[in-house]
């Protein structure tokens, strides 16, 4: 049997251990751009966070962003939560149905819309319908360098165009959520009671029975820091948007996909969290 040259394993070996090398090198680089992008935001929140502690915006750039982010989103988030509420009970009931357990079906629903589904879907419908745009809005300027020119005549940009879209998302996706939330329940009791033929009297009670003033609060808690953690992406996305307009669409993209996946880890951190706390205070005060 022939013998490998000596040279030759030398030349896999140096190759095999470049490869590895170049493995580590890649992964080690977007290890580091994650955290230079993640520190760079952090500071953009916290700069965000100071201008709103120091000086509320003027009524005429808070006015806008409210009816921008919350009125002209509630027909979207109301069809969406409606159908929703209508899947859920589809897919639901004939597995409650083996059981015998049909009457129970609005307390799966219900729940399931208070506490993960009315917040989850009212973050994803507002990253996709405003995040974007304020990504591909605030990008344009970048790019137009408007921004810049606000800089030039004194005024600052996180204040006058960061701070009115962040209260917005603050503030508005606490009623999105619950407009998500009802219409969740009214679709999921209409279809059941009209095309499942449940009881309506026996599928509020059992509602009743399992659904609790903490279940509603649970999720208009979260919605808050996913309203908040949409609006510093999307904006810090916009100010770092990348010339052209391949890089307003870019940004944009990159604003909602990166919303929704914060929002992800953010709701199971929070829903951790929470459930911490219910065990911790439900004997006390029987939420």
């Amino acid at each position: 049997m022939a013998s490998i040259p000596p040279n030759m394993v030398a030349g896999t070996r140096r190759g095999l251990g470049a490869a590895v090398y170049d493995s580590v090198a890649d992964i080690g680089a977007v290890v580091i751009r994650w955290t230079e992008m993640l520190g760079d935001m952090t500071l953009f929140m916290l700069r965000t966070f100071s201008w709103l502690a120091t000086r509320f915006p003027r009524r005429d750039t808070l006015i806008p962003a409210f009816y921008n982010i919350g009125v002209l989103s509630l027909p979207v988030i109301a069809l969406t939560g409606t159908f929703i509420g209508m899947v859920l009970a589809v897919q639901s009931y004939s597995q409650f149905k083996q059981f015998g357990f049909e009457t129970r079906l609005g307390a799966l629903i219900n729940l399931s819309m208070c506490r993960e589904l009315g917040p989850v879907l009212a973050a994803t419908m507002l990253a996709g319908r405003v995040g974007s745009a304020i990504a591909a809005e605030l990008g344009t300027m970048r790019v137009t360098e408007q921004i810049d020119a606000l800089t030039s005549l004194g005024a600052n940009p996180i204040h006058y165009l960061v701070v009115p879209r962040f209260l917005g998302c603050l503030l508005m996706i606490p009623s999105l959520t619950i407009m998500a939330i009802f219409m969740g329940v009214v679709g999921g009791w209409l279809y059941s009671v009209e095309v499942f033929g449940i009881d309506s009297y026996h599928y509020w009670h059992n509602s009743q029975q399992f659904l609790h003033n903490w279940d509603l609060f649970y999720g208009v808690f979260k919605s808050v820091f996913f309203g908040a953690t949409i609006a510093i992406v999307s904006c810090y996305r916009g100010f770092q948007c990348a010339a052209g307009a391949e890089g307003v669409g870019r940004a944009a993209t990159q604003a909602f996909v990166l919303s929704f996946v914060i929002i992800l880890m953010l709701d199971l951190f929070l829903s951790i969290g929470l459930d911490h706390v219910h065990d911790l205070i439900w004997p006390e005060m029987g939420l």
